[in-house]
């Protein structure tokens, strides 16, 4: 095990699979001796050359559709998209390309080997075109994979997975993680299997879910419930797509009651798909009603980023609001 963040672990992981595959490339704005925005791809040009990690002109379309170039002839690219929040332009490329390449063709071809990297969400003072949180859009299209982790831990071997998953991977990467989040990461190489969630901690009383940079903010509301006798059971979802609703359903079936907590806002965010989903599997199970708490239907605002977030303060609320009912 060695002590390293959350950019340091995405380095390694990058650096690993270079390794391991001599057809994988690695490509965005500013990736290459700059080492990108965060320094997360820094000294893969000098370790691996630049043909192997390249910097892109300024147009997230253009990477895409080189992406799904490459992927389509047998390599493995790794594209960063610099800010979530500009993964936009090239929305039609990931949605009605990356997407759907294996199905229109029959499974004759593919882009399986494509990964997305991009880093999201607020809570470093980046304002409304730096603090997005845009992976409800992606979750609805099948034949993506939506990957979100929560620690340096996580960051490296869901990273893993996601390269060399054989189907299209998001990687959002919760940016105000980077370099706060230090921990305990195992050396050499290891995957943890995407579509899986992680019981985090378990509990009794109540399940509280969670993905990225939410997970520390549900550990401090249960920390301040379980003060107050409320056993909770804690869930990091990691995968929002395909996600684990068998995970999910089983706690709930324990606990009786679930908090969704998701820093997008709240209108059309993943947490409505998962109430939905819950509520069907668990109904005669639930004890009171579904409660989400997200950020607002605004834009990111950033004289009141505190107030946007959804912080351990409303979590706690929600929880104990869901306890009493």
């Amino acid at each position: 095990m060695a002590q390293m963040n959350m950019l340091h672990a995405i380095n390694e992981a990058l650096s690993i699979a270079m390794k391991a595959d001599e057809r994988m490339v690695v490509f965005g704005e500013d990736v290459g001796h700059f080492g990108g925005v965060f320094r997360a791809t820094s000294g893969l040009q000098e370790q691996f050359g630049r043909d192997r990690c390249f910097n892109t002109p300024l147009t997230e379309q253009g990477i895409a559709g080189f992406a799904n170039g490459l992927a389509s002839h047998g390599m493995t690219p790794v594209a960063e998209i610099q800010f979530a929040d500009y993964i936009f332009p090239a929305f039609d490329q990931i949605v009605n390309e990356s997407a759907k390449f294996r199905y229109r063709s029959g499974n004759e071809f593919n882009v399986g080997g494509l990964t997305f990297r991009t880093p999201y969400g607020g809570g470093i003072a980046g304002g409304h075109y730096h603090s997005q949180s845009p992976e409800a859009y992606f979750t609805q299209t099948p034949g993506l994979k939506v990957v979100v982790p929560r620690n340096p831990e996580q960051a490296k071997g869901l990273l893993l997975a996601a390269i060399r998953d054989p189907n299209p991977v998001i990687f959002f990467e919760p940016k105000r993680l980077y370099r706060a989040s230090v921990g305990e990461v195992p050396e050499g190489d290891y995957e943890i299997e995407l579509g899986k969630a992680d019981v985090v901690k378990q509990g009794t009383d109540i399940t509280v879910l969670a993905w990225g940079a939410q997970m520390e903010i549900v550990e401090k509301s249960c920390e301040m419930a379980e003060k107050e006798g409320i056993s909770c059971e804690i869930i990091d979802l990691r995968t929002l797509s395909p996600w684990d609703i068998d995970t999910v359903a089983a706690s709930v079936k324990k606990t009786g009651r679930l908090v969704i907590n998701h820093e997008a806002p709240l209108t059309g965010g993943f947490a409505g798909e998962i109430a939905a989903t819950i509520q069907q599997e668990c109904f005669l199970y639930l004890e009171s009603p579904i409660s989400r708490v997200c950020g607002l239907d605004t834009p990111y605002p950033l004289v009141h980023e505190k107030e946007y977030m959804p912080d351990e303060l409303k979590t706690y609320e929600a929880i104990k609001a869901t306890m009493a009912f």
